[in-house]
C-alpha cells in the first residue's frame, strides 16, 4: 500500500530518572502484556546491582555492554530458482544492530539461572560488557555463519 507522503520516523522517548533513550529502549524490549512500570521496576533493580557490583557509573556498563554485543554482520535467506535456499551474508546498520543487541542480551539472561529477572539481567550486562555471556556467544555465533558463507555473498 502507497503511501501520501514520507513516512514520520517517531524518536525514543528518554525514561523519568536517567533521560536516557537507550535506557527506554531496553525497557520496551522488556515489556510483556504492557506493564510498563514493571519493567522500569525490574532496570533500575538491575541499574542498582551493577552499580554495588562494579562501583561504576551503570549506564557505562550498559553502553558499553550493547556495544560488544552489537553486531556488524548477519545472515539473511534467501531462495533461489530452484528452490534451496542459502544463508546469504549481509551488513546490519547502527538501529537494527542496537535493536539486535538489546534483543539477545534480554534473551541471554532470561536462560541464565537466578533468582529474578533484575539479578539475572544486571549479571547478562556486567558479562557482556567484560566480553563474555550469552549474548555475545550468540554474536560470535552469527559472525561465524556470515564468514562461513562469505562466498553467497554475490546473492545479495
Amino acid at each position: 500500500m502507497s503511501r501520501r507522503g514520507t513516512a514520520e520516523k517517531r524518536t525514543a522517548k528518554s525514561d523519568p530518572i536517567f533521560r536516557n533513550r537507550l535506557v527506554n529502549m531496553v525497557v520496551n524490549r522488556i515489556m510483556k502484556d504492557g506493564k510498563n512500570s514493571l519493567d522500569y521496576q525490574i532496570l533500575y533493580r538491575a541499574v542498582k546491582k551493577i552499580q554495588q557490583k562494579t562501583e561504576t557509573n551503570p549506564l557505562l556498563v550498559l553502553r558499553q555492554a550493547i556495544r560488544r554485543v552489537t553486531p556488524n554482520i548477519g545472515v539473511k535467506t534467501r531462495c533461489n530458482k530452484k528452490g534451496s535456499t542459502r544463508k546469504v551474508p549481509i551488513e546490519i546498520g547502527s538501529k537494527q544492530g542496537r535493536a539486535l543487541a538489546i534483543r539477545w542480551l534480554l534473551e541471554a539472561s532470561q536462560k541464565r539461572p537466578g533468582r529474578n529477572m533484575a539479578f539475572k539481567l544486571s549479571s547478562e550486562l556486567v558479562d557482556a560488557a567484560k566480553g563474555s555471556g550469552g549474548a555475545i556467544r550468540k554474536k560470535e555465533a552469527t559472525h561465524r555463519m556470515a564468514e562461513a558463507n562469505r562466498a553467497l555473498a554475490h546473492f545479495r
